[in-house]
């Protein structure tokens, strides 16, 4: 499909999935040393990102040595191994214990922001685990 501007649409596209990539994997590095923030899934868009971008970053994102196996679990069974449902598990803790001290929430906002984490915590709990393992 042309857009009358000689591709400049497509290339922007990229360019666009290309800076969003490279943010998504230095949120992600940030992530594995932060212990509020996780990694994984800015790591799953970056992939996603590069995909329709840069082939070449996919292919190193998804060959990672740390970081490889889980993403390449979840683009073919989005599956998410015992460990990181483990410490997914353990930072949701960790981050309403934050909340519940720094922001001494009423008994409204406690249950909301309890229920919706819990709901997350939940979600990534059904998810498969990697054949295999």
């Amino acid at each position: 499909m042309t857009d009358g501007n000689g591709g400049k649409r497509h290339s922007l596209g990229r360019a666009g999935f290309f800076a969003l990539g490279c943010l998504m994997v230095a949120l992600g590095f940030i992530g594995a040393f932060l212990p509020l923030m996780p990694t994984t899934i800015f790591l799953i868009l970056a992939a996603w990102c590069f995909g329709k971008s840069s082939p070449r970053l996919e292919t190193w994102l998804l060959d990672h040595p740390r970081f490889g196996p889980s993403l390449r679990a979840w683009r073919a069974e989005g599956a998410i191994p015992r460990r990181a449902k483990y410490m997914a598990a353990g930072g949701i803790t960790f981050g309403y214990v934050v909340f519940w001290i720094a922001a001494r929430p009423g008994l409204v906002l406690a249950l909301v922001v309890g229920v919706i984490m819990g709901a997350i915590a939940l979600w990534i709990w059904t998810r498969p685990e990697p054949a295999g393992r």
